[in-house]
Protein backbone atom coordinates (compact mmCIF):
# COMPACT_ATOMS: atom_id res chain seq x y z
CA UNK A 1 0.00 0.00 0.00
CA UNK A 2 1.45 3.48 -1.02
CA UNK A 3 0.41 6.72 0.21
CA UNK A 4 -0.90 9.83 -1.88
CA UNK A 5 2.41 11.44 -2.77
CA UNK A 6 2.39 14.77 -0.59
CA UNK A 7 1.61 18.46 -2.42
CA UNK A 8 4.09 20.42 -2.50
CA UNK A 9 5.35 23.09 -4.63
CA UNK A 10 8.91 22.62 -3.69
CA UNK A 11 11.05 20.34 -5.35
CA UNK A 12 13.01 18.19 -2.61
CA UNK A 13 16.34 18.59 -2.34
CA UNK A 14 17.12 14.89 -0.48
CA UNK A 15 14.73 12.00 -0.30
CA UNK A 16 14.57 10.66 3.50
CA UNK A 17 14.51 6.76 3.55
CA UNK A 18 13.05 4.81 6.42
CA UNK A 19 13.10 1.39 6.58
CA UNK A 20 11.01 0.16 10.03
CA UNK A 21 10.34 -3.25 11.24
CA UNK A 22 8.61 -3.49 14.76
CA UNK A 23 10.09 -0.62 16.39
CA UNK A 24 6.93 1.80 16.14
CA UNK A 25 7.50 4.28 19.04
CA UNK A 26 11.01 4.93 18.11
CA UNK A 27 10.24 5.08 14.24
CA UNK A 28 7.38 8.02 15.07
CA UNK A 29 10.07 9.74 17.44
CA UNK A 30 13.12 9.60 14.41
CA UNK A 31 10.18 11.28 11.75
CA UNK A 32 9.40 13.51 15.00
CA UNK A 33 12.84 15.25 15.00
CA UNK A 34 13.39 14.54 11.24
CA UNK A 35 10.50 17.62 10.54
CA UNK A 36 11.85 19.51 13.87
CA UNK A 37 15.30 19.33 13.09
CA UNK A 38 15.40 19.75 9.23
CA UNK A 39 14.20 23.75 8.48
CA UNK A 40 16.71 24.67 5.84
CA UNK A 41 16.72 21.48 3.17
CA UNK A 42 13.78 20.80 1.00
CA UNK A 43 12.91 17.34 1.70
CA UNK A 44 10.57 14.57 0.94
CA UNK A 45 9.92 11.35 3.43
CA UNK A 46 9.53 8.27 2.26
CA UNK A 47 8.85 5.46 5.24
CA UNK A 48 8.66 1.58 4.40
CA UNK A 49 7.46 -0.34 7.05
CA UNK A 50 8.91 -4.47 6.48
CA UNK A 51 5.93 -6.10 7.69
CA UNK A 52 6.26 -5.28 11.82
CA UNK A 53 3.70 -6.98 13.91
CA UNK A 54 3.54 -4.31 16.32
CA UNK A 55 1.30 -1.93 14.63
CA UNK A 56 3.88 0.39 12.94
CA UNK A 57 2.08 0.38 9.86
CA UNK A 58 -0.80 1.67 11.23
CA UNK A 59 0.42 4.47 13.87
CA UNK A 60 2.22 5.57 10.76
CA UNK A 61 -0.35 6.12 8.40
CA UNK A 62 -2.59 7.78 11.20
CA UNK A 63 0.36 10.29 12.17
CA UNK A 64 2.15 10.80 8.91
CA UNK A 65 0.20 9.72 5.84
CA UNK A 66 -0.20 13.75 4.35
CA UNK A 67 3.54 14.18 4.84
CA UNK A 68 5.10 11.24 4.16
CA UNK A 69 4.81 8.30 1.73
CA UNK A 70 4.18 4.96 3.49
CA UNK A 71 4.90 2.08 2.00
CA UNK A 72 3.58 -1.34 3.73
CA UNK A 73 5.12 -4.21 2.50
CA UNK A 74 3.24 -7.06 2.65
CA UNK A 75 6.40 -9.38 3.69
CA UNK A 76 9.85 -8.74 5.32
CA UNK A 77 11.98 -8.73 2.47
CA UNK A 78 15.08 -6.86 4.28
CA UNK A 79 16.73 -3.78 4.63
CA UNK A 80 18.67 -4.01 1.37
CA UNK A 81 15.52 -5.01 -0.54
CA UNK A 82 13.43 -2.33 1.43
CA UNK A 83 15.87 0.49 1.39
CA UNK A 84 15.60 -0.27 -3.27
CA UNK A 85 12.06 -0.45 -3.19
CA UNK A 86 11.56 2.80 -1.27
CA UNK A 87 14.66 4.18 -3.68
CA UNK A 88 12.57 3.56 -6.46
CA UNK A 89 10.03 5.97 -5.66
CA UNK A 90 12.09 9.20 -4.78
CA UNK A 91 12.26 12.52 -6.25
CA UNK A 92 15.46 13.93 -4.63
CA UNK A 93 18.59 14.92 -6.00
CA UNK A 94 20.09 12.60 -2.82
CA UNK A 95 18.89 9.98 -0.98
CA UNK A 96 19.49 9.89 3.07
CA UNK A 97 19.28 6.70 4.44
CA UNK A 98 18.27 6.92 8.19
CA UNK A 99 17.72 4.26 10.60
CA UNK A 100 14.51 4.61 12.79
CA UNK A 101 15.76 3.87 15.69
CA UNK A 102 17.69 7.26 15.18
CA UNK A 103 17.53 10.73 16.40
CA UNK A 104 18.54 13.58 13.93
CA UNK A 105 19.93 16.20 16.44
CA UNK A 106 20.80 20.07 16.22
CA UNK A 107 19.92 20.11 12.24
CA UNK A 108 22.21 17.17 11.22
CA UNK A 109 20.30 16.64 8.06
CA UNK A 110 20.73 20.03 6.96
CA UNK A 111 24.97 20.06 8.43
CA UNK A 112 25.18 16.56 6.52
CA UNK A 113 23.64 18.49 2.94
CA UNK A 114 25.97 21.34 3.65
CA UNK A 115 29.22 18.98 4.04
CA UNK A 116 28.02 16.91 0.74
CA UNK A 117 28.45 20.76 -0.72
CA UNK A 118 31.80 21.36 0.49
CA UNK A 119 32.93 17.71 -0.60
CA UNK A 120 31.80 16.72 -3.57
CA UNK A 121 34.00 14.45 -4.40
CA UNK A 122 33.17 12.14 -1.45
CA UNK A 123 30.38 10.92 -3.28
CA UNK A 124 28.83 9.40 -0.19
CA UNK A 125 29.09 10.83 3.28
CA UNK A 126 27.67 10.47 6.73
CA UNK A 127 28.08 11.96 10.09
CA UNK A 128 28.59 10.67 14.25
CA UNK A 129 26.10 8.73 16.07
CA UNK A 130 25.96 9.05 19.85
CA UNK A 131 23.59 6.73 22.40
CA UNK A 132 20.94 7.82 23.79
CA UNK A 133 23.24 9.41 27.17
CA UNK A 134 24.86 11.20 24.60
CA UNK A 135 28.24 9.63 24.63
CA UNK A 136 29.49 7.96 21.70
CA UNK A 137 28.29 5.16 19.77
CA UNK A 138 31.43 4.54 17.13
CA UNK A 139 29.54 2.60 14.39
CA UNK A 140 28.96 5.36 12.65
CA UNK A 141 32.20 4.39 10.12
CA UNK A 142 34.18 1.54 9.59
CA UNK A 143 37.41 0.78 7.94
CA UNK A 144 37.13 -2.39 5.55
CA UNK A 145 37.62 -5.81 6.77
CA UNK A 146 41.81 -7.39 6.17
CA UNK A 147 43.19 -10.27 7.66
CA UNK A 148 44.87 -8.74 10.08
CA UNK A 149 41.03 -7.23 11.38
CA UNK A 150 39.92 -10.22 11.25
CA UNK A 151 42.92 -11.81 12.86
CA UNK A 152 42.43 -9.29 15.70
CA UNK A 153 38.86 -10.21 16.34
CA UNK A 154 39.44 -14.27 15.96
CA UNK A 155 41.82 -14.08 18.69
CA UNK A 156 40.03 -11.11 20.90
CA UNK A 157 42.33 -8.40 20.19
CA UNK A 158 39.76 -6.08 19.13
CA UNK A 159 37.73 -6.10 22.32
CA UNK A 160 40.32 -6.55 24.96
CA UNK A 161 41.94 -3.03 22.81
CA UNK A 162 38.60 -1.73 21.47
CA UNK A 163 40.70 2.08 21.98
CA UNK A 164 43.60 1.07 19.75
CA UNK A 165 43.47 1.77 15.90
CA UNK A 166 46.44 -1.50 15.64
CA UNK A 167 44.19 -3.94 17.57
CA UNK A 168 40.38 -2.64 16.85
CA UNK A 169 41.46 -1.30 12.85
CA UNK A 170 37.75 -2.08 11.67
CA UNK A 171 36.45 0.34 14.40
CA UNK A 172 39.24 2.91 14.24
CA UNK A 173 39.78 2.32 17.84
CA UNK A 174 41.66 5.48 18.77
CA UNK A 175 39.41 8.23 16.52
CA UNK A 176 36.73 9.71 19.02
CA UNK A 177 34.53 10.34 15.62
CA UNK A 178 35.33 14.22 16.30
CA UNK A 179 36.21 16.41 13.07
CA UNK A 180 36.15 15.23 9.48
CA UNK A 181 37.52 12.42 7.90
CA UNK A 182 37.79 9.81 5.05
CA UNK A 183 36.78 6.68 5.73
CA UNK A 184 36.14 3.18 3.96
CA UNK A 185 32.57 2.74 4.76
CA UNK A 186 29.75 4.72 6.08
CA UNK A 187 27.16 3.13 8.08
CA UNK A 188 23.54 2.41 6.69
CA UNK A 189 22.28 4.44 9.64
CA UNK A 190 22.96 7.64 8.43
CA UNK A 191 24.39 7.76 4.67
CA UNK A 192 24.20 10.18 2.30
CA UNK A 193 24.63 9.45 -1.37
CA UNK A 194 23.30 10.85 -4.75
CA UNK A 195 20.32 9.30 -6.80
CA UNK A 196 22.26 9.33 -9.49
CA UNK A 197 25.26 7.71 -8.30
CA UNK A 198 23.10 5.28 -6.12
CA UNK A 199 21.48 4.12 -9.56
CA UNK A 200 24.64 3.98 -11.37
CA UNK A 201 26.04 1.19 -8.60
CA UNK A 202 22.18 -0.55 -8.65
CA UNK A 203 21.43 0.30 -5.09
CA UNK A 204 22.10 -2.36 -2.19
CA UNK A 205 22.86 -5.98 -3.24
CA UNK A 206 19.59 -8.17 -2.35
CA UNK A 207 22.24 -10.88 -1.65
CA UNK A 208 22.60 -8.92 2.08
CA UNK A 209 19.57 -9.34 3.77
CA UNK A 210 20.62 -7.18 6.96
CA UNK A 211 24.18 -6.22 7.83
CA UNK A 212 27.04 -5.42 5.27
CA UNK A 213 25.13 -4.11 2.31
CA UNK A 214 26.79 -0.76 2.95
CA UNK A 215 29.82 -1.98 3.26
CA UNK A 216 29.13 -3.65 -0.05
CA UNK A 217 28.26 -0.65 -1.80
CA UNK A 218 30.68 1.73 -0.29
CA UNK A 219 33.85 -0.83 -1.47
CA UNK A 220 32.26 -1.01 -5.02
CA UNK A 221 31.37 2.83 -5.23
CA UNK A 222 35.53 3.28 -4.55
CA UNK A 223 36.17 1.71 -7.24
CA UNK A 224 34.01 4.55 -9.03
CA UNK A 225 36.20 6.60 -7.47
CA UNK A 226 34.60 7.41 -4.38
CA UNK A 227 36.05 8.51 -0.94
CA UNK A 228 33.44 8.04 0.78
CA UNK A 229 33.74 11.02 3.77
CA UNK A 230 32.05 11.87 7.44
CA UNK A 231 31.76 15.03 9.69
CA UNK A 232 30.96 15.29 13.21
CA UNK A 233 29.33 18.35 12.79
CA UNK A 234 25.88 16.33 11.58
CA UNK A 235 25.13 14.45 14.47
CA UNK A 236 21.85 11.98 15.43
CA UNK A 237 21.02 9.64 18.24
CA UNK A 238 21.53 5.93 16.93
CA UNK A 239 20.27 3.91 19.71
CA UNK A 240 21.00 0.64 17.58
CA UNK A 241 19.95 -2.91 17.43
CA UNK A 242 16.29 -2.49 17.89
CA UNK A 243 14.54 -4.75 15.59
CA UNK A 244 17.05 -7.65 16.29
CA UNK A 245 16.05 -8.37 19.75
CA UNK A 246 17.40 -11.97 20.06
CA UNK A 247 21.62 -11.74 20.36
CA UNK A 248 22.71 -14.90 18.62
CA UNK A 249 20.05 -14.52 15.83
CA UNK A 250 21.66 -10.89 15.33
CA UNK A 251 25.24 -12.45 15.62
CA UNK A 252 24.03 -15.45 12.59
CA UNK A 253 22.69 -12.50 10.33
CA UNK A 254 26.41 -10.48 10.68
CA UNK A 255 28.32 -13.37 9.93
CA UNK A 256 26.56 -14.52 7.04
CA UNK A 257 26.97 -11.18 5.87
CA UNK A 258 30.53 -10.89 7.07
CA UNK A 259 31.34 -14.29 4.95
CA UNK A 260 29.07 -12.94 1.68
CA UNK A 261 31.36 -9.61 2.11
CA UNK A 262 34.85 -12.14 2.07
CA UNK A 263 33.96 -13.73 -0.87
CA UNK A 264 32.74 -10.55 -2.92
CA UNK A 265 35.52 -8.40 -2.34
CA UNK A 266 38.88 -10.15 -1.03
CA UNK A 267 41.36 -11.20 -3.37
CA UNK A 268 41.15 -15.21 -4.48
CA UNK A 269 44.79 -15.93 -2.63
CA UNK A 270 43.58 -14.46 0.49
CA UNK A 271 39.59 -15.18 0.57
CA UNK A 272 40.97 -18.50 2.33
CA UNK A 273 42.47 -17.25 5.20
CA UNK A 274 39.75 -14.73 5.64
CA UNK A 275 37.14 -17.25 5.57
CA UNK A 276 38.82 -19.27 7.88
CA UNK A 277 39.71 -16.20 10.49
CA UNK A 278 36.28 -15.30 10.55
CA UNK A 279 35.01 -19.07 11.34
CA UNK A 280 37.57 -18.61 14.26
CA UNK A 281 35.82 -15.99 15.78
CA UNK A 282 32.66 -17.43 16.85
CA UNK A 283 34.48 -20.70 18.00
CA UNK A 284 37.14 -18.74 19.70
CA UNK A 285 34.25 -16.26 21.84
CA UNK A 286 32.55 -19.66 22.63
CA UNK A 287 35.64 -21.09 23.99
CA UNK A 288 36.76 -18.24 25.63
CA UNK A 289 33.04 -17.68 27.81
CA UNK A 290 32.85 -21.37 28.57
CA UNK A 291 36.40 -21.06 30.65
CA UNK A 292 35.40 -17.51 32.17
CA UNK A 293 31.95 -19.26 33.12
CA UNK A 294 33.37 -22.32 34.58
CA UNK A 295 35.45 -19.71 36.40
CA UNK A 296 32.07 -17.87 38.08
CA UNK A 297 32.29 -15.16 35.49
CA UNK A 298 27.99 -14.61 35.56
CA UNK A 299 28.40 -12.59 32.48
CA UNK A 300 30.09 -15.40 30.79
CA UNK A 301 27.44 -17.79 31.50
CA UNK A 302 25.13 -15.90 29.40
CA UNK A 303 27.27 -14.95 26.51
CA UNK A 304 28.46 -19.17 26.27
CA UNK A 305 24.95 -19.92 25.55
CA UNK A 306 24.53 -17.34 22.82
CA UNK A 307 28.69 -18.29 21.09
CA UNK A 308 27.20 -21.76 21.50
CA UNK A 309 24.00 -21.38 19.61
CA UNK A 310 26.23 -19.14 16.97
CA UNK A 311 28.58 -22.16 17.23
CA UNK A 312 25.82 -24.60 15.96
CA UNK A 313 24.44 -22.92 13.71
CA UNK A 314 27.59 -21.97 11.78
CA UNK A 315 26.22 -23.99 8.59
CA UNK A 316 23.60 -21.67 8.11
CA UNK A 317 26.39 -18.75 8.22
CA UNK A 318 29.19 -20.52 6.22
CA UNK A 319 26.81 -22.30 3.46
Amino acid sequence: MLAEKLDTDMTPKVSIIVVSYNTREMTLKCLETVFAETRHTPFELIVLDNASTDGSAKALCDSYANRARIICSEENVGFAAANNIAAREATGEYLLLLNPDTEVLDGAIDNLLSFCGENPNARIWGGRTLFADRSLNPTSCWSKMTCWSLASQAFGLSSIFRNSSLFNPEGMGSWDRQGIRKVDIVTGCFFLISRDFWNELGGFDKEFFMYAEEADLCLRAAKQGAVPMVSSNATIIHHGGASETIRSDKLVRLLKAKMTLIRKHFPSYARGFAEALLILWPFSRYMAHGLLSSLGRKKSCVQVDVWRDVWQRRKTWTA
